[in-house]
């Protein structure tokens, strides 16, 4: 099936529609658009740096300081910063047909199985975010630098910190997520 998750293929049969895209609680659905917005600022804040790295590099013999750095260090960050809100629009990526067939038929295995899923994938997250955390305290601890000393120098513990609230803030959509579907399995079974 080739359709965005979460979306109706117009013969759903009665299921209820996936939580994607439904408001979470306590607005935490606003704060990942904010981060996904702030990540897509700072893809266009990288773009002008770049272009202006080029041309100073090309028409002046003068490139800026630190580029290199700053962007190895963004693309992970930029992520990070975008991945819980790609998850809550059902924009991230998944092969979905047997599922998607199994939402559409027994709509309550079909939840509960993805309610299944969405949870494996919090708890794996919440792997990720907690390893991060002792590495991003390390980079802290020890001053970790990308660049040369006198050159120019980034702090790694920024994008490590990104990675820790990034993925925190993704592994508690996956839990909104399954959650929600474990809710609907449950009154759909109730009610059948």
């Amino acid at each position: 099936m080739t359709r965005p998750i979460g979306t109706s293929d117009g013969g759903d049969h009665g299921s209820p529609p996936d939580a994607y895209n439904a408001p979470q609680p306590l607005g935490f659905h606003r704060l990942t658009r904010l981060m996904n917005a702030v990540g897509t600022a700072w893809i266009f804040v990288m773009m002008l740096l770049m272009t202006f790295d080029v041309l100073g590099r090309n028409l002046f013999n003068t490139p800026i300081r630190g580029v290199i750095e700053i962007v190895t260090l963004s693309i992970v960050s930029i992520v990070f910063l975008q991945l819980a809100d790609t998850l809550r629009t059902g924009q991230f990526t998944r092969a979905d047909a047997l599922l998607s067939m199994l939402i559409r038929r027994k709509p309550v295995l079909g939840r509960a199985l993805q309610g299944l899923f969405h949870l494996v994938g919090a708890i794996l997250i919440a792997v990720l975010c907690w390893a991060s955390w002792f590495q991003m305290l390390e980079s802290w601890g020890n001053g970790e630098y990308l660049g040369a000393i006198g050159d120019f120098q980034a702090p790694v513990w920024l994008m490590r910190m990104t990675i820790v609230f990034g993925s925190a803030c993704t592994a508690l959509t996956f839990l909104f997520l399954a959650v929600d579907d474990f809710r609907v399995a449950s009154r759909r079974g109730a009610a059948s």
